[in-house]
């Protein structure tokens, strides 16, 4: 039996599958950690520990070196917050385009006239939140991955041209974009070329301050910024002074800062959300789902899908018995490992092995049940992490 402990309020979804799994609410030993945006520390590691589960696609409040290195699988969920992240860079342009939230501001502060006079004020006013349509304009999206794939086929559809740059792109995600997708050059090519453009890219020492003075100078003039993916990737201080001289001439931004409060407070021209890009009931419920399945599939099967640290592994069951093992990839692993089962006339019904960096990892199936002697010398071997058994 397997046991987890929950961080952050999770989807009762996701726990119920854990439940229905024979996986239990452990606070003290947990074979996994449960999570939305808690921080992790390393002192939250506990010894039996064997996996965590992100219900979200960041992984920047987990320690995932310190967890590679002890043998802890990282998974997140990428795409299960796809629609609502996509909708809201819907919202986030069509709210720098119209004046919504200024003419919402006004209207409310005409509480103070007669019924006679409201529509009287409104019509002579109407024209100061006079805005633009999306239809026709480009949008340029950075990180061509599930959002961002999902949100060229919705602009799309809505009548805009659309500019894509992802050096890393995957099959899978170029199958998933509209044919009519201009593909960038470069980042500055799409900068120059976008009246809006969004972020859709993990934070990492790549992409930290991705959007600076430098590429910002590159801008269309009056570009309109949406991040709704981490903070970190945009200068905020380069993106103001972009504001102020009118290279750019919205951002919205779903990570708040004293700076960008300020230049709210005092212009319209920065859009500020409480990170909410993912907060939807349905996608909190696709999340904690999808991790739960992932959390269950690994501690019974050792079946690895959507990890941020480990290779993906599958192997359906040939027999009750399997070894997981976890090694540091270095040559001649897979030898060593299977000439300990040999030397106990152990027969190996099937088996794969996958490496990912500096971590590999065999799935092992057993014609019969595993002795201690057998874990022990397998556990005892030069550059062997942890080794375990799912037994259905």
């Amino acid at each position: 039996m397997y046991k987890y402990k929950i961080f952050n309020n999770i989807a009762q979804e996701g726990i119920d599958i854990l439940n229905e799994n024979n996986i239990l609410i452990d606070e003290l030993e947990p074979d996994a950690l449960f999570l939305r945006s808690h921080i992790l520390k390393n002192s939250d590691f506990n010894k039996s520990l064997k996996c965590i589960g992100r219900a979200g696609a960041g992984t920047n409040n987990i320690p995932v070196d310190f967890a590679t290195n002890n043998g802890i699988v990282v998974f997140n969920t990428p795409g299960a917050n796809s629609n609502a992240v996509k909708e809201l860079v819907i919202c986030g342009m069509i709210l720098a385009s119209r004046g919504i939230i200024q003419g919402n501001t006004y209207t409310k502060s005409l509480s103070n006239e007669t019924s006679e006079s409201i529509n009287t004020s409104i019509e002579s006013q109407k024209k100061n939140f006079k805005g633009n349509e999306l239809k026709g304009k480009t949008l340029g999206i950075i990180g061509l991955g599930a959002i961002g794939s999902l949100l060229a086929r919705t602009a799309e559809v809505m009548g805009m041209k659309i500019i894509g740059y992802d050096p890393h792109i995957s099959i899978d995600s170029a199958w998933r974009l509209p044919k009519d997708v201009q593909k960038a050059d470069s980042l500055e090519d799409l900068l120059s070329n976008s009246d809006y453009t969004s972020l859709h890219i993990p934070l990492n020492k790549q992409t930290k301050n991705l959007i600076c003075s430098k590429t910002i100078s590159s801008c269309k003039d009056g570009l309109k910024l949406i991040n709704l993916s981490r903070g970190g990737i945009v200068n905020n201080d380069d993106v103001i002074e972009g504001l102020k001289n009118n290279k750019l001439s919205k951002f919205v931004t779903d990570f708040p800062t004293l700076e960008l409060i300020e230049r709210a407070s005092t212009k319209n021209d920065v859009i500020l959300l409480p990170h909410i890009g993912a907060s939807t009931q349905e996608a909190e419920i696709n999340c904690a789902e999808m991790a739960a399945e992932q959390i269950s599939n690994f501690l019974k099967n050792g079946i690895i899908n959507n990890s941020v640290n480990f290779p993906t592994i599958r192997l359906s069951r040939s027999t009750k018995y399997r070894l997981v093992v976890i090694n540091l990839n270095e040559p001649g692993m897979i030898g060593m490992i299977t000439d300990e089962i040999g030397a106990l006339n152990i027969n190996i019904a099937d088996m794969t092995h996958k490496t990912r960096d500096k971590i590999g990892i065999s799935l092992i199936d057993l014609e019969t049940e595993p002795n201690n002697l057998l874990i022990n010398n397998i556990q005892n071997l030069e550059n062997v992490i942890s080794i375990r058994v799912c037994k259905q």
